[in-house]
């Protein structure tokens, strides 16, 4: 039987020391991990699973934490795995994170200290209405919190410190697997599966309590480069086409009443400029294209270039490359062979109390490729809320949910074995 305790603060104090070290993926960089720092946390995390006795756990060149918690039975259960991701959003800086625990929330607006005019209200986050009497943590008003996914990353460690110390719980081995760069789309290109050794994963990366997500976008990601011409500004009349104006002109044209994420729910994809760079003589964007089906992505992806030939016809001396690269797809196409894996999932959540929501997911997780690379793996809740920006939260009392989920999980796979 479970008796998970949240002992000393210790799966917050765990969150709270994650948050703190930055690890912000960078899309521009070409190495893996794209950012160095993402093995800080690597380091740390590993530190703490050797100290509990997880004795095969290591941080690899590539950033990647892989660790084992053995089998402590008898039958022969398949082997299971649970991933979250290290780093951080480029979107909002998670330099100097300082995460407040603001305890007992009675629904009033949450004013942050560092800057006053970041405001989390409960009628711009209907997910608060839920949280009435637990205790929120948000970051201090100048960076984001890091929820996503370092919510994850405690949540797993502390499931992992409750199997270690309690042996008569039984269970079959346990991966775990900790991935850099999974913001930037390319969380499990280095990932070493056979390695891992799992016959199925759980990431743990979802929003509300108690979702289960089997469904996820499929994702691409578009560099457009605009190649302008540059001359002295004083003598252009007639000669000057500007890359940086082009590239505008492109933007501008894109559809803003659909397809982009301001004017979209539910099951709409879109096109979404992220980074803009360049000069006059040379422009260059960076879009993320979603769908949820694939065969709409391949029509966003080619509506962004019928969209620049068409503006570029007015710039005879100018031209454009539009490279678009696949990041990830939609994983139901892989989970609906392996029901059990979502059975078993939703009746771990219902084990923990709470009313399970099958639902899906208006982003993606490393478990979307995993899925296509042979580790079928659907996204269970964390408890992040309004991630990559500066009103982020979590709830202290959802992400204990979330440990015994996982927790579940792994009775539930020995169980019925």
């Amino acid at each position: 039987m479970l008796n998970y305790q949240n002992k000393n603060n210790s799966l917050q104090n765990r969150f709270a020391k994650y948050v703190q070290i930055d690890t912000q993926s960078d899309p521009s960089s070409e190495t893996t991990p794209s950012t160095e720092k993402q093995k800080n946390l690597g380091k740390v995390l590993v530190a703490e699973l050797l100290e509990m006795g997880v004795s095969d756990a290591h941080l690899d060149e590539f950033g990647y934490v892989y660790a084992t918690i053995p089998s402590n039975t008898e039958k022969n259960v398949p082997v299971i795995c649970f991933c979250s991701h290290m780093d951080t959003s480029p979107d909002c800086s998670g330099t100097n994170v300082k995460p407040i625990i603001h305890a007992n929330y009675q629904g009033e607006d949450l004013v942050l200290p560092d800057d006053n005019s970041i405001v989390l209200k409960m009628s711009e986050h209907p997910d608060l209405k839920d949280q009435i009497g637990n205790d929120i943590i948000t970051a201090s008003g100048t960076t984001l919190l890091g929820a996503d996914n370092k919510a994850g990353l405690a949540e797993i460690m502390e499931a992992a410190a409750f199997l270690m110390q309690n042996p008569g719980f039984k269970h079959g081995t346990i991966k775990i697997l900790f991935t850099p760069d999974e913001e930037i789309g390319r969380g499990v290109d280095k990932a070493d599966l056979k390695k891992l050794g799992a016959d199925f994963a759980y990431t743990i990366d979802g929003e509300t309590l108690g979702s289960i997500e089997d469904e996820t976008f499929s994702a691409d990601g578009a560099v457009l480069t605009i190649n302008g011409v540059s001359t002295h500004p004083g003598f252009a009349k007639g000669k000057m086409e500007s890359a940086i104006k082009i590239l505008s002109d492109v933007i501008s044209a894109l559809p803003s009443d659909c397809l982009s994420p301001e004017s979209t729910e539910l099951k709409e994809g879109f096109i979404h400029p992220v980074t803009i760079s360049g000069s006059v003589e040379q422009a260059q964007a960076r879009f993320i294209l979603r769908a949820f089906d694939d065969e709409q992505l391949e029509a966003n992806g080619e509506l962004l270039d019928a969209t620049v030939r068409n503006i570029i016809e007015d710039f005879p001396n100018s031209t454009y490359e539009l490279k678009i690269t696949e990041q990830y797809r939609n994983m139901k196409k892989v989970l609906d062979e392996y029901p059990q894996v979502i059975e078993y999932g939703v009746e771990a959540i219902k084990r923990a109390g709470i009313t399970p929501k099958r639902q899906s997911i208006r982003g993606g997780t490393d478990g979307s490729r995993l899925s296509f690379m042979g580790l079928p793996c659907p996204n269970i809740f964390a408890g992040e809320h309004a991630f990559h920006g500066k009103q982020e939260w979590a709830s202290v009392q959802d992400m204990e949910k979330a440990v015994e989920t996982i927790i579940n999980i792994s009775a539930i796979w020995e169980e019925k074995a």
